[in-house]
């Protein structure tokens, strides 16, 4: 039994591991044009707010009060505020839209 669960670790993380290793191996000696590099930069904020927007319409069973939390917390970000405030601010956001509301 503890054989077999190594044996499904081991390839799990090899599995995992592959599809990172391969482009860094195959790809290393290849000029990426600056604007593709630009396109490359924001994949992983794309990758996380399509993550993470659907969750927050539906975080308080409530669509407005939800909205104006995320609303909330979208101003904090782009004022550049600690991760922190723009997520406690989002929270206090929806949580005055359901009190004032």
């Amino acid at each position: 039994m503890m054989k077999s669960l190594y044996i499904v670790v081991f390839l799990m993380a090899l599995v995992t591991y592959i599809p990172r290793l391969l482009p860094m191996v195959l790809l290393k000696d290849m000029k990426l044009s600056p604007s593709f590099k630009v396109f490359l930069q924001f994949i992983p904020f794309a990758a996380l707010g399509a993550l993470i927007f659907p969750d927050v319409l539906t975080s308080t069973g409530d669509m407005p009060s939800a909205a104006a939390g995320g609303i909330f917390a979208v101003i904090l970000a782009l004022s550049k505020a600690n991760i922190m405030i723009v997520v406690l601010g989002g929270i206090l956001g929806a949580y005055l839209w359901t009190v004032l509301i």
